[in-house]
């Protein structure tokens, strides 16, 4: 059964279609009859998921947002590190706690490891779920790929571990993380990527870091690439916030699960830290 914020999220994706092959701003008129909806309606529902009207949505929506973001909302890592924001206390807008498996558990690629999995409504679309018996392992989403391609990517991950379907085994911690209280991390992966993922953790939310910050965080300011490709393979999106990673140009660089969910994500956040 599709949530609300889901419902509203697959709104706003199709908006942003209609937004992006635009030619300048649409009024709120304009975007509400490519909708195939009132006005009224449309801002009615529009604001309830992000708290902000189409127009101001628009605006944070721009391409030359993650430029406003890098200038005014920029978050030095080595400050953030040193002011306790880190695994195991309160991070950005969610409680999360963490735990790394040891680097062998990652080197055997799942062997032993039993991975529940389900398939979850969330702000941003579809979303694919997996876990251990200790808390979430990895995050994915649909909307731009589909459900196969995600599937095939999250498993691929730990292709020796043992898969099972069963959502209400994860259902705790996708409510913890949906309703903002708390959820359980429980992260795979090479050192140098445990480390690039407690960096973006470090990330408040409705702010942004950037590769090269990210890899000086992390005590390795000259392999900026490996880190960069550390935050791609992010097993865990959106809650292991590696869509507030930028390029130090201002460009949004990649995006895993496609750059029209970053982007969504970015602007929804602004929003909601502007409005609270």
């Amino acid at each position: 059964m599709q949530t609300e914020d889901s419902y509203h999220f697959n709104l706003i994706r199709r908006a942003l279609d209609e937004i992006d092959s635009a030619d300048q701003p649409l009024s709120l008129d304009d975007l509400a009859k490519r909708m195939n909806m009132s006005p009224a309606h449309f801002q009615r529902v529009f604001s309830r998921w992000v708290g902000v009207s189409p127009k101001r949505y628009q605006q944070y929506l721009a391409l030359g947002h993650a430029k406003t973001l890098l200038r005014d909302r920029f978050t030095v890592l080595d400050t953030a590190h040193a002011t306790g924001l880190s695994g195991g206390g309160r991070l950005h807008d969610l409680f999360i706690k963490w735990e790394a498996m040891s680097p062998g558990t990652y080197a055997a690629r799942g062997t032993g490891l039993t991975i529940y999995w389900g398939w979850f409504d969330g702000p941003f679309g579809e979303m694919l779920a997996m876990g251990t018996d200790k808390g979430l392992c990895g995050l994915a989403f649909t909307s731009e790929c589909g459900r196969e391609h995600a599937m095939e990517d999250m498993t691929s991950r730990w292709p020796k571990a043992t898969f099972i379907e069963a959502p209400q085994y994860l259902q705790p911690w996708i409510d913890g993380a949906l309703g903002g209280t708390e959820t359980r991390l429980v992260l795979i992966g090479a050192p140098l990527q445990i480390k690039v993922w407690e960096a973006l953790l470090s990330i408040p939310s409705g702010h942004v870091s950037t590769y090269s910050e990210i890899a000086q965080a992390v005590g390795a300011p000259r392999a900026a690439r490996a880190v960069g490709t550390a935050v791609g393979r992010n097993p865990v999106s959106w809650l292991i916030p590696c869509h507030r990673a930028l390029r130090k140009s201002g460009g949004l660089g990649g995006y895993h699960w496609g750059l029209p969910v970053k982007r969504a994500m970015l602007a929804w956040e602004s929003a909601r830290s502007e409005s609270a």
